[in-house]
């Protein structure tokens, strides 16, 4: 792996990042590849990567006594969370290249989307977020838009004057997501952290409906878990 970013401070971002960076630093035995370079915002994320191994002192103290040699460490590149993108990351040869953009998941500050770019195409990454300009402008020509889901719309009588308005507001909504990946001229929309977690084919394809109904003529993939179905083919 050569490098990890971080989106934003939420557990189910980046609960398993020390796992990942202690497990490399364990088989330092076997393949000498130094430490791990985790990109993030200054602010929350980068003192959240800063911290990390502060609950593994028992364990690392035990392997340090043993047989590492050297306490865990990572290849920290901290930068400003702006409003408009700015690159972050560039691969030794310079092949690939990924830039970031602040956007808005408030109440969680310093939340980024990344763009890659690469010889054979570009990805962008929303992170969470609602949906947004700085997505927009970051998605234009992209190749694949991987961008959280969430039903806002099809949810909001149900949803009203319960905890979960608040947490549909902080979402991005299928609708406008899909207005908006259309205006980006984005040729493939990937759905992801979706909101409610669809049980059945039908529930799934309504994710892709609602894109759809905002506009959205591209082909459209709902991620589900550790797998994904591609719910329309075309182009």
């Amino acid at each position: 792996m050569t490098a990890q970013f971080i989106t934003h401070v939420h557990s189910d971002h980046l609960v398993d990042l020390a796992d990942v960076a202690m497990t490399r630093w364990i088989e330092q035995q076997l393949h000498r590849t130094g430490p791990l370079t985790v990109v993030a915002a200054e602010g929350g994320a980068a003192r959240f990567a800063r911290r990390m191994f502060d609950v593994f002192e028992d364990d690392i103290a035990v392997r340090m006594k043993h047989v590492q040699c050297e306490a865990p460490t990572i290849d920290l590149r901290v930068f400003e969370a702006k409003g408009t993108p700015a690159e972050v990351w560039r691969s030794d040869n310079g092949a690939v290249v990924v830039e970031a953009v602040a956007v808005h998941h408030e109440p969680v500050m310093e939340a980024v989307a990344y763009r890659v770019r690469t010889p054979t195409g570009i990805v962008v990454i929303s992170g969470d977020t609602r949906v947004c300009d700085e997505v927009e402008r970051l998605s234009a020509g992209a190749d694949v838009l991987v961008h959280e889901a969430c039903r806002a719309t099809a949810l909001r009588d149900l949803a009203k004057g319960t905890v979960f308005e608040t947490i549909l507001s902080y979402h991005a909504d299928t609708v406008p997501l899909g207005a908006l990946a259309e205006r980006a001229g984005v040729q493939h929309l990937v759905l992801t952290h979706l909101i409610p977690a669809p049980r059945t084919e039908p529930e799934e394809e309504a994710f892709a409906q609602d894109v759809r109904s905002g506009g959205y003529t591209g082909r459209v993939t709902v991620g589900r878990d550790l797998t994904t179905i591609e719910v329309d083919r075309r182009r």
